[in-house]
């Protein structure tokens, strides 16, 4: 029987209406502890250190609610934006449809702070209408979703159930001269991806230690030549005095054949 996402049990976290407004405060808040918000940083980091030859399609897949997205939308005509979650998705489509969202930060305990997006200080909205969100599954991509200029998964590799079948399926989505973008901090846990299904974080048969960036490159040879590596760290604010400090490595590759 063919595993589908339902089938891991670490999907669900992503629906709950407090993790979404974790992410609406991660995805379109200011600057936490002096570190740049890190869709926007790793969208800027790409447009500055990739070589891009069109751009015209593009997908942003684990988009989450879509700050990444609309910032591609600046450099490309038309975005796709995926992910599982309904509920990333719905509050995407809600800043995109009414240009506000609102929505409560935790301070401490059952204290909260109301806070409220607005699209238009970020982009305007011709620039906005260009990203066509849809709830999906990265494993199991419709047929039309096919030759793009670029491809972002931002921070989603480690939370596939089957990593490898995604970027079999991705390679051929991606045109010749086109680029597979992965930001990442490879924190591979079980309730999401079986441990026979890690690209790294274990010990091989040989009592060979393998990590994520080799088993990244293994993966994507020949299609691909990397084209830049570098650390992008954020922080996810939990309450008032607790945050997440993670540093995700960013990968670029190129694909050549």
């Amino acid at each position: 029987m063919k595993e589908t996402a339902s089938q891991t049990p670490g999907s669900a976290l992503y629906e709950t209406s407090g993790l979404v407004s974790q992410y609406l405060g991660f995805h379109y808040g200011p600057p936490v502890l002096g570190i740049q918000n890190f869709p926007a940083a790793c969208i800027d980091f790409l447009m500055a250190s990739v070589k891009l030859q069109h751009r015209n399609r593009c997908l942003d897949i684990g988009c989450a609610v879509g700050r990444s997205s609309f910032e591609l939308a600046k450099h490309f005509q038309h975005v796709d934006a995926l992910d599982y979650s309904s509920g990333f998705i719905e509050a995407a489509k809600r800043l995109q449809q009414s240009g506000t969202v609102q929505y409560e930060i935790p301070t401490e305990g059952r204290l909260t702070n109301d806070c409220q997006i607005s699209l238009e200080s970020l982009l305007d909205s011709d620039i906005a209408n260009r990203v066509t969100f849809q709830t999906g599954d990265a494993c199991n991509l419709a047929d039309e979703m096919h030759n793009y200029d670029l491809v972002f998964a931002g921070n989603l590799i480690d939370r596939l159930y089957q990593p490898q079948l995604f970027l079999n399926s991705i390679t051929q989505r991606i045109r010749v001269g086109g680029w597979l973008v992965i930001t990442s901090p490879y924190t591979w846990l079980e309730d999401y991806t079986p441990p026979n299904y890690w690209l790294g974080g274990y010990v091989d048969s040989a009592g060979i230690p393998v990590d994520t960036f080799t088993g990244l490159s293994r993966a994507l040879h020949p299609h691909f030549k990397l084209g830049c590596r570098e650390d992008i760290p954020f922080v996810i604010r939990e309450t008032g005095r607790k945050h997440q400090h993670t540093i995700a490595e960013f990968t670029a590759w190129h694909r050549a054949e």
